[in-house]
């Protein structure tokens, strides 16, 4: 999908637009030659958020005359990370079961035979 963002004072303006819409509204505009005013846009897939990070918003840079967006995440500080596992200890779970510091869950003290691809818990 090629996109399009206004550029004010040398900064985006507002968000990008799918080029359809930008055709519609800036119909003199040449695309295949911008104005200083437009600039073309690259839209970045969000990244996987780690159990420890948060998810601190999305700016967008100039790479190489391309405006992109640039996620940004941020470790949790040691405090949040113990209130998380705290909260995570706290939560119901089957007896057995174990807790998890990497993925900050609850897991069984043992992989289930039960899954799709594994032989069943036949006996006989």
């Amino acid at each position: 999908m090629e996109l399009f963002i206004r550029i004010i004072d040398g900064k985006p303006f507002e968000h990008p637009i799918i080029s359809e819409n930008f055709c519609q509204a800036f119909p003199d505009v040449d695309t295949s030659n911008l104005p200083p005013e437009f600039a073309r846009f690259e839209r970045i897939e969000k990244p996987m958020i780690g159990v420890y990070e948060f998810y601190e918003g999305v700016t967008y840079e100039l790479f190489d005359g391309v405006w992109k967006d640039v996620h940004h995440l941020r470790p949790m500080t040691a405090e949040e990370k113990a209130e998380q596992i705290a909260y995570v200890l706290a939560q119901p779970h089957p007896d057995g079961w174990v807790f998890d510091e990497e993925r900050c869950a609850w897991v069984p003290d043992r992989p289930s035979t039960n899954l799709p691809g594994s032989a069943p818990n036949v006996i006989g």
